[in-house]
């Protein structure tokens, strides 16, 4: 195999690539990066068993010239010193070439580097989905979705299920859900009409995973394709194909934990919201659970506090647009708030609560977008 490449292009889908790359991997050959060149591209590929990444890289693009020259071929090089090699050559331009020994040489201007390789043959397939259960949807609002709801998923191991995203995909409608069992995040999106016949009920991506993907997807690129089958989903774009394996176990019912009235609810503008709640939390950060305390008070205002016996209290009153019910005395995370208000990006947003012990739900004032956190309240009165 022999390749001449552009130093850029070649550091953009090495970079991508690695963060499906584990560097305490039990499987030796999953430590090194495939590299495999036909006629027409150069494709690399990283895995860790769990999420497989690979970046393709077009001979020619739009007018561009990616590849210079290309000798097919494939080989398998170690992925840990790669980057810094091709980040830190000296030319726009890259030279790497392998012999029938698995030795790899990489050359750039005067730079030469040459390197161990691995044999192509003993790296797993990346196993194509063809199934049934395919769609295709834009890239800016897949980006949205995982945004919305991807932070609210468990850090914690204790129920692995919780650790990834709920997608639900029913009567021509997605749904993403994610909780902690502390909040819950949920967004719903009409899909288009050729995906009505489509359903499916439990499939969990790993947060991990979603957390890599949002962060490779380009958005210059119009659509993805989404396949679901057995234990994996794949995530297919014209330059990039991310297999993820899907979480194994029924995900909660969550609906129910969404309460259908409210006692109190208020109206107010979201980002001074965000602002008092982050100002309180300045002196609650010490505290194990970063605890806000919200109280209705007369004329549209609630009274924003919070209470370090260690250090001091930090008391505002912020005008509302309007507050209805019954008064209320909460206390909740600053944090999941700050979470909630941010993924919502509304301008103006409705809490509804049911107590001052019951889950309290945060939506745009305007719903159209069908958004919805939710937060559990800690008890302190």
């Amino acid at each position: 195999m022999k390749i001449v490449i552009n130093r850029d292009q070649l550091m953009k889908s090495i970079q991508d690539v690695m963060k499906a790359i584990s560097p305490k991997t039990t499987i030796p050959i999953l430590s090194g990066m495939k590299i495999e060149a036909t006629e027409d591209e150069v494709t690399l590929t990283g895995s860790d068993s769990d999420v497989t990444i690979e970046s393709i890289i077009p001979k020619e693009e739009d007018g561009i010239i990616h590849i210079h020259d290309i000798n097919p071929g494939k080989i398998v090089v170690q992925a840990k010193f790669l980057p810094d090699i091709i980040k830190k050559l000296p030319d726009e331009t890259v030279e790497i070439e392998s012999d029938g020994d698995l030795n790899i040489l990489i050359r750039s201007g005067q730079a030469e580097f040459k390197l161990n390789g691995q044999d192509p043959e003993e790296y797993p397939q990346l196993p194509m989905l063809e199934t049934e259960n395919s769609f295709h949807m834009p890239i800016d609002l897949l980006k949205t979705l995982i945004r919305q709801t991807n932070f609210a998923v468990s850090t914690s191991e204790t129920r692995p299920i919780l650790t990834g995203v709920h997608f639900k995909l029913e009567n021509g409608e997605l749904e993403l859900v994610a909780t902690d069992s502390h909040r819950l995040a949920s967004r719903r999106v009409s899909m288009e009409e050729d995906v009505i016949q489509l359903e499916f009920k439990n499939t969990v991506i790993p947060g991990k995973s979603l957390s890599e993907l949002n962060k490779i997807l380009d958005e210059s690129q119009e659509s993805i394709q989404i396949s679901v089958a057995d234990n994996q989903i794949l995530f297919r774009t014209k330059h990039l194909f991310f297999l993820s394996r899907l979480l194994d176990s029924n995900y909660p019912e969550t609906s129910r934990l969404i309460p259908d009235q409210s006692k109190t609810e208020v109206h107010v503008n979201a980002k001074e919201l965000m602002q008092t709640i982050d100002r309180a939390s300045l002196l609650a950060k010490d505290n194990r659970n970063n605890i806000v305390k919200l109280v209705t008070q007369e004329q549209n205002t609630v009274e924003i506090s919070s209470n370090s016996p260690e250090i001091g209290t930090a008391e505002e009153m912020l005008k509302t647009n309007d507050i209805s019910g019954e008064e209320l005395k909460i206390s909740f995370n600053a944090k999941y708030m700050i979470d909630a208000l941010r993924a919502i990006d509304a301008e103006e947003v409705k809490i509804s609560f049911t107590g001052a012990m019951r889950p309290f739900i945060i939506q745009p004032t305007d719903d159209s977008e069908h958004i919805l956190q939710l937060i559990t309240p800690v008890r302190t009165y």
